[in-house]
């Protein structure tokens, strides 16, 4: 039987949002459950909409969540975390980031580019030597902590951080990654550098998986799986605005394409959800903004079911809403 991956990308609060209405209409359309995908990578915000899933929450309630709609009667763990008080997030304007004075890179980083070039990412790298920021993700994601288990959920989970010293991707909840508490994992994914703190684990510091990648998508070569699911709300062509946030999709474009064609190479077929031009107007520049929720998650649900009814996708959706039915 073929196994059924699932890849959630970084994008912050209006990334969860998108997230949201895709897997809604996935679900409302086709009847594929996310829930029931054999491994999740989440990135960033998608490690947020990953341990959600993992804790049982359905797609359509995670779309009613974002918007404080009413949610299903079922759905304890979401009524719990909306009962907890979350901090306000000022806007995240990544040139205020860029402006601070950068550390010294450590011995630690020299030495990896020195040793193994061709896997070293200099951006990625630059990344970790921004000044700390501000504001706490432990702090912002507390809620977490009140719904999550003993340990990680049964079903692979599978977290993306960096690790500050040297720049390199850590996958938690893969096998032999280090032992870590979920809510830790997870605020690590999100530590976005020069906005939050970095999150210290043991002896390490580590910060949002993105710096490497948006989506990770290709650490799914080792995943044993045959079919993937990519929903990607930093990537999808941003046509020739020249702000930064276009800026970085199109370099988050590129690197889920590469991506991608490394699991084709493995022989795993994908689906791939990007953000189109209705989409990325309704999600804006700052992606901490709740402001506009309510329109990423419509656009996201009628654009998402749009691109999913094409007959070479929808196939590809229709196999793996019938592997992963509960």
């Amino acid at each position: 039987m073929v196994r059924v991956g699932l890849v959630l990308g970084g994008g912050g609060v209006v990334g969860q949002a998108y997230h949201a209405g895709v897997l809604a209409v996935l679900q409302h359309d086709f009847g594929l459950d996310a829930r029931g995908a054999d491994v999740v990578v989440g990135t960033s915000a998608g490690s947020i909409t990953g341990t959600l899933l993992r804790a049982g929450v359905s797609a359509e309630d995670l779309a009613a969540w974002t918007v404080k709609a009413p949610l299903s009667g079922e759905d304890e763990v979401l009524r719990t975390m909306a009962a907890t008080s979350v901090p306000e997030l000022a806007p995240f304007r990544p040139l205020e980031v860029l402006r601070r004075p950068l550390r010294l890179p450590g011995p630690q980083l020299i030495g990896r580019a020195i040793a193994r070039p061709l896997r070293f990412n200099p951006l990625a790298a630059a990344m970790t030597l921004l000044a700390p920021g501000r504001h706490d993700v432990v702090e912002q994601l507390a809620a977490l902590r009140e719904v999550e288990g003993p340990g990680w959920p049964e079903r692979d989970l599978w977290i993306t951080a960096v690790r500050r010293r040297d720049g390199r991707r850590v996958v938690f909840g893969r096998p032999g990654a280090p032992a870590v508490p979920l809510h830790l994992a997870v605020a690590a994914s999100c530590a976005v550098p020069g906005y939050f703190a970095p999150v210290r684990i043991g002896r390490h510091a580590y910060v949002d998986g993105g710096v490497h990648s948006a989506t990770n998508a290709a650490v799914m070569r080792t995943a044993g799986v045959g079919l993937v699911l990519v929903v990607a709300p930093m990537s999808g062509s941003p046509g020739w605005r020249p702000d930064v946030t276009a800026a970085v999709r199109r370099y988050s474009q590129r690197q889920l394409v590469r991506e991608v064609r490394a699991l084709h190479a493995a022989g795993i077929r994908t689906a791939v959800f990007t953000p189109g031009p209705a989409e990325q107007e309704a999600m804006g520049a700052d992606m901490m903004s709740r402001h506009r929720l309510d329109e990423v998650i419509q656009q996201s649900f009628l654009q998402g079911g749009a691109h999913a009814a094409r007959p070479e996708v929808a196939d590809l959706v229709r196999e793996a809403a019938e592997r992963t039915a509960r």
